[in-house]
């Protein structure tokens, strides 16, 4: 699954424009509770998602839906994952951001299309998934999201400000797991809701 180069071009304006901004000392981070969620949808994957993001008692939660239209109305997938969260040493690239890392205890994801091309072309064929079925993926793993024992650790970048909260920009593999993976870019912020 591959971003498009348009969102690669305004994740990094955006990242720009963010770094100018006062961003929350390490320890609001560490302390960071509330839901935040995507302003509209984004450029995700050759289509458009959301992403909503629940944080408290120093664990964290994401929901990620899936669309192929910018009106979310012809939905593929929806991945949910989460884990305890911990700040780290600031960004080297980007400043006023940290390194955290986002443990992923568990790792679903439910289909939402029944057309067998685009399951096929998102690497979800061999998944064992049922349409509108939510399935544990976190032993086996589903297309490009490793099983948990393989990659429990999504290395990122993570800051906020008065509007939401901010995370990298994934690279194309959507692999994070190793510390050297940690994106250098951040992402349009993601809403306090």
């Amino acid at each position: 699954m591959f971003r498009s180069t348009l969102l690669a071009t305004a994740a990094l304006a955006c990242a720009a424009a963010a770094q100018a901004q006062d961003f929350a000392p390490r320890e609001d981070l560490m302390a960071v509770t509330g839901t935040f969620r995507s302003a509209a949808p984004e450029e995700w994957y050759g289509g458009y998602g959301t992403r909503e993001f629940t944080f408290a008692d120093g664990q964290w939660h994401l929901i990620f839906t899936h669309a192929l239209d910018p009106a979310m109305t012809m939905r593929t997938f929806q991945f949910r994952t989460g884990g305890p969260f911990e700040i780290r040493e600031p960004s080297e690239a980007v400043s006023g951001a940290y390194h955290g890392v986002f443990h992923e205890d568990w790792k679903h994801v439910t289909l939402l299309t029944e057309n067998a091309e685009i399951v096929a072309g998102m690497g979800m064929a061999d998944c064992g998934l049922t349409y509108n079925l939510e399935t544990d993926i976190s032993e086996s793993g589903c297309g490009h999201w490793l099983p948990v024992a393989e990659c429990g650790e999504d290395h990122d970048l993570f800051a906020m400000d008065a509007t939401g909260v901010y995370f990298g920009v994934r690279p194309r593999d959507n692999n994070m797991c190793t510390e050297d993976r940690t994106p250098t870019a951040l992402l349009p912020v993601v809403a306090r809701y």
